[in-house]
């Protein structure tokens, strides 16, 4: 039987200065994953996201994953292992559901996890990682994701990470459109993020970006401008608000910048967004006076309010879930025994070859056709029949009583 498990970590296992640490950087994933259906299973797929990593695996090794990971890492596994967590069969199938409905996310109901399960979907496929089962979980949980968000309100009241750094920045500056706003990175968060900023009409806002074309696109779209990242040392003290979200493995503001940004500014605040993981500013940030720095963590509680009103529309969708989970491994035992239909259908095949070889001889050497026919059909029901026969006369009493009640619905006959 194939069996499947998820391992892994996430916002509520384990803090950001360990998630960071356990990121897949994107340029590196192909190779992880290849190295993890190498040694880890039949089948591989990672999710790495700000929020949480985790290993999609069909195989019976979560021990030797959970060491992978650790090493993979350049950690000790003692050191990670008390923050993870391994879900075996049934319930790694219920938490691909709700991770894909956006029920285990910090932001309850948030669309944005769905879009990097099918991103960590495609990227298996890539790889060659991606199987029938692990394919059949992803293509699932795709499906049960979109059940839930057109048949309850989950997301109807949801926060977004980008209207609460809006409503943060808000409680330092009393009015956004007097200040300049500066958007480190061109993705999904930030494009997001300066989206909702743009909305309170800032004095001035600027992209910053590796990619020059994919800044511009943005910051024409939004009435901004752009700014090379080679440019943030001396431009920085000109900003109020600083969002940032890149793929940096290294952060990408320091102490000392912020230090000197703060004393060409005259002691005047700014806030700065982290939403990076692993982190764009250096922690050691937040020590400063009249800097307010907040991650991606910050942000999560801060969206937690107003999460009583959806209740009733989260047991909606738990009771959904449960229903497609119980599909879902009534398919995955009926894989268990095909290989024994594969078997009964070889068999059977040189069964079946053996007594028309030999009609044919017959047929050849002039026998009466009818005769011949009535020989290959006693001579096939024949052999289809030795084994159960074989099986009952060898049985001891209980086994033949299992046998009595178990024949009759394998072969259809009436008793």
């Amino acid at each position: 039987m194939s069996t499947i498990y998820t391992l892994g970590l996430n916002h509520q296992t384990a803090p950001l200065d360990i998630r960071e640490r356990v990121v897949f950087h994107v340029d590196r994933l192909g190779e992880a994953l290849g190295e993890a259906k190498r040694l880890l299973g039949s089948e591989a797929a990672i999710l790495s996201t700000c929020n949480r990593t985790e290993l999609y695996l069909s195989g019976e090794q979560p021990k030797a994953a959970a060491e992978w990971l650790a090493r993979y890492h350049r950690l000790e596994p003692a050191d990670l292992s008390r923050y993870l967590y391994t879900l075996p069969a049934e319930q790694a199938v219920r938490h691909a559901f709700r991770v894909a409905s956006g029920l285990d996310s910090m932001v309850l109901g948030e669309p944005q996890i769905l879009g990097q399960m099918k991103d960590a979907e495609r990227q298996a496929s890539a790889a060659g990682t991606l199987g029938t089962v692990l394919g059949k979980l992803f293509q699932r949980s795709f499906a049960v994701a979109k059940e839930v968000r057109t048949t309850t309100r989950v997301g109807a009241h949801s926060v977004s990470m980008a209207a609460a750094a809006v409503r943060l920045s808000e409680r330092i500056f009393d009015k956004l459109s007097e200040q300049h706003v500066l958007f480190i990175g061109a993705g999904e968060m930030i494009e997001l993020c300066a989206t909702h900023f743009a909305a309170q009409h800032p004095k001035t806002l600027t992209i910053a970006n590796r990619t020059v074309e994919r800044a511009e696109q943005l910051a024409q779209r939004l009435g901004g401008k752009t700014m090379r990242l080679a440019e943030l040392p001396e431009q920085l003290p000109h900003y109020d608000v600083v969002v940032s979200c890149t793929a940096s493995s290294l952060p990408i503001i320091g102490l000392g910048m912020v230090e000197r940004a703060i004393k060409q500014r005259r002691r005047k605040p700014i806030v700065m967004v982290d939403l990076a993981v692993p982190r764009d500013i250096e922690s050691e940030v937040s020590r400063l006076n009249d800097v307010f720095l907040y991650t991606v963590d910050d942000l999560g509680a801060a969206v937690q309010i107003g999460i009583e009103n959806r209740q009733s529309a989260v047991a909606q969708a738990e009771a959904i879930i449960d229903t497609r989970v119980a599909a879902f491994m009534h398919w995955l035992d009926s894989r268990a025994v095909v290989p024994l239909i594969q078997d009964l259908h070889e068999s059977s095949e040189q069964l079946r070859r053996a007594e028309v070889d030999r009609a044919r001889k017959l047929l050849a050497k002039g026998e009466d056709v009818e005769a011949v026919l009535e020989a290959l059909s006693k001579g096939l029901t024949a052999k289809f029949l030795h084994g159960p026969q074989q099986a009952l006369h060898n049985a001891d009493a209980d086994e033949r009583a299992r046998l009595a009640q178990l024949l009759p619905q394998l072969f259809r006959t009436k008793r």
